[in-house]
């Protein structure tokens, strides 16, 4: 695909050490990847508002994301008999596909009519939508712009709060803002799947609080080989296949593992 930002994830948490298995009863790594590449292939797209005058912080628009992706997911309409519920099984038994594309002025405010979420982080907002085929996007969506998005930060982010999730990101990889965002939705998803029903609903209860940081090159490796949840991708678009991108860390997660390591 000639999308810069669409991308096609292992979706595999690579784990290390102390193996932790996948919890969540609707995690698909209980699954056969043979079966889960054979499946029919859905996309779940994401757009952010990007206007000219004020575009969001790059920190912010990940978090925000990622957020997002959190938020439909535990959304009514996308479990049991609801209007999506069908479209969330089909693209979590296939590969969690996610695609950023920007909006602006009457685009944003025509994808605002299709069904969907918008999730407000600080400055920045970013509609959801329930997936969709790979080849059966609605035109309004269809159309927008998947270049443009890159963003920056006005000045460095601040230290996480303790007790969240950090979504870190691996220092050794230059990622488009679109891309970073994309894989910062795969790790929450990660983490989400390997969640407990009580941690899922604290986690929840609390607004789905998290940060999106980049990994100091020192910690990168005892992150990423901790055990916690690593995104990995297939490498289509801008990284090489099987880069390892985000560490989920999750508290929960954490103090699951055995001997654990601190922040």
């Amino acid at each position: 695909m000639s999308s810069q930002h669409q991308d096609h994830t292992s979706d595999v948490p690579e784990q290390g050490p102390a193996q932790v298995p996948a919890v969540g009863a609707d995690s698909p790594f209980r699954q056969e990847h043979v079966a889960r590449d054979e499946a029919p292939q859905f996309v779940l797209p994401l757009v952010v508002r990007i206007e000219k005058a004020g575009p969001p912080a790059r920190t912010d628009a990940l978090e925000t994301a990622a957020r997002a992706v959190l938020v439909l997911l535990t959304d009514e309409r996308a479990h049991g008999g609801g209007e999506w519920a069908e479209a969330v099984r089909d693209w979590q038994d296939a590969r969690i596909r996610k695609v950023v594309r920007r909006a602006r002025g009457a685009e944003w405010r025509k994808a605002g009519t299709l069904p969907g979420i918008t999730v407000h982080g600080d400055v920045s907002e970013v509609r959801v939508f329930p997936p969709v085929p790979l080849d059966g996007w609605p035109k309004e969506l269809a159309k927008l712009q998947v270049s443009g998005t890159d963003l920056d930060d006005p000045e460095p982010a601040a230290a996480a709060a303790p007790g969240i999730a950090v979504l870190w990101l691996n220092p050794d990889l230059e990622m488009s803002a679109g891309k970073a965002m994309a894989q910062a939705g795969h790790a929450a998803q990660l983490a989400w799947w390997e969640l407990t029903g009580p941690e899922r609903t604290a986690w929840q209860d609390s607004g789905f609080r998290l940060a999106v940081r980049t990994a100091a090159r020192e910690r990168w490796a005892e992150l990423s080989g901790s055990g916690l949840p690593v995104v990995r991708d297939v490498g289509f678009t801008e990284i090489a296949p099987g880069s390892a991108t985000v560490v989920a860390d999750h508290p929960a997660l954490r103090a699951r593992l055995a001997g654990g390591f601190p922040r």
